[in-house]
């Protein structure tokens, strides 16, 4: 089976599992934790190179107080159960921001934990635009010397994603990585996160193994 070297992963549903199951909105993210740890499990015993999860975005944090404390919490509960295990971690998004987590600060330069290996990187208070605003920045000769887009954005230490996974039956990117999925491959779940199921990844790389890869040529 050909194996994606970059798997991106778009835990959706977490809200719309909570209120199915009669529980409030913010609690489905903790429910999200051991599906993820799962799917990094899965993606390292398969030889998945590099694992970026979509934590939570600019634009998420204009929820509701309660929701965004609650995947807030989640998301540094996350990042601190994957630095337990054999890994390579970063923690990318605008540290700028007083929403950003201070926990998660130590983790925004990329640190080997364990035997290392996989690289997994987590998306915290990301915005698409704040990853591209170099880009457009007026007067900056340096930057607009430079010939490579990746010099310039703030996940340039993130490669091209091969494979994108979404749960929650939604089919739209919601500006994941808009640089690095700009050839990938797409495949959504029906369920919700919290309901992922191991098929679930085995069903998305059977899938990928018949796409045609060619990167526009």
């Amino acid at each position: 089976m050909r194996v994606p070297n970059h798997v991106g992963i778009i835990p959706d549903g977490n809200r719309r599992w909570s209120v199915n199951m009669g529980l409030a909105k913010e609690m489905g993210y903790d429910y999200g934790l051991s599906p993820g740890l799962e799917m990094f499990k899965l993606c390292k015993e398969a030889g998945v190179k590099e694992l970026t999860y979509y934590g939570f975005t600019t634009d998420n944090t204009k929820r509701p107080k309660q929701q965004t404390e609650a995947f807030t919490k989640a998301c540094v509960k996350a990042v601190e159960m994957l630095s337990k295990e054999d890994a390579s971690l970063l923690v990318v998004g605008n540290t700028e921001s007083p929403v950003f987590p201070r926990e998660l600060k130590a983790y925004t330069k990329r640190k080997t934990f364990g035997n290392g290996g996989i690289k997994v990187n987590f998306l915290v208070n990301y915005g698409w635009h704040w990853d591209l605003e170099n880009l457009f920045l007026e007067g900056d000769k340096e930057k607009k010397g430079k010939k490579n887009i990746m010099d310039s954005i703030y996940t340039s230490d993130i490669s091209r994603v091969d494979l994108i996974i979404r749960w929650g039956g939604r089919r739209r990117l919601s500006g994941f990585l808009p640089v690095q999925s700009i050839y990938s491959d797409f495949y959504v779940i029906d369920d919700f996160w919290p309901d992922f199921k191991p098929d679930h990844f085995y069903n998305a790389l059977k899938w990928y193994e018949n796409q045609d890869i060619t990167l526009g040529g």
